[in-house]
């Protein structure tokens, strides 16, 4: 099995398509309009083998409910950079001193430091966006995957 896709949900599809596809660069697959009720748009992250999909009549979730989706990066200076060069309101990158749960939602701060984890240890750099709904982005660095990944 591999993971497809992920449904996101948005208030308006054109803003979501513009945001994704123009601030943050992603190929825009399909829109395609089923009937008056339902538009299913598909966008796809450069080198990403997963898109997202929105639109109209596809999930019954409220906009800005996506939550903490990964955005996995090799660099996340150069993912934060090119995103804020695209006019992106990307976070500082940052680090969990005291658990995991410090990379999910502002409630959560407390647990992070500035800038990179140290030795820039892979899985453990962080920096968060959102789209215009809301739906919350969570690029994390890799340079090196555990064994069998």
């Amino acid at each position: 099995m591999k993971l497809e896709v992920v449904v996101i949900p948005v208030s308006d599809v054109d803003r979501a398509t513009d945001f994704y596809k123009a601030a943050l660069g992603w190929r825009l697959d399909a829109d395609v309009v089923d009937n008056d009720q339902v538009r299913l748009v598909q966008l796809t992250p450069p080198g990403s083998q997963c898109s997202v999909q929105f639109g109209t009549g596809l999930t019954p979730a409220a906009p800005g409910t996506a939550q903490s989706t990964y955005l996995v990066v090799s660099d996340i200076d150069a993912a934060r950079s090119e995103l804020l060069g695209r006019g992106v309101d990307v976070s500082p990158v940052f680090h969990c001193v005291s658990g995991f749960a410090c990379r999910f939602g502002d409630e959560n701060t407390k647990g992070r430091a500035s800038g990179p984890a140290d030795a820039r240890a892979t899985y453990a750099s962080f920096a968060t966006f959102a789209d215009p709904d809301g739906n919350s982005w969570l690029l994390q660095e890799i340079t090196t995957r555990l064994p069998g990944r």
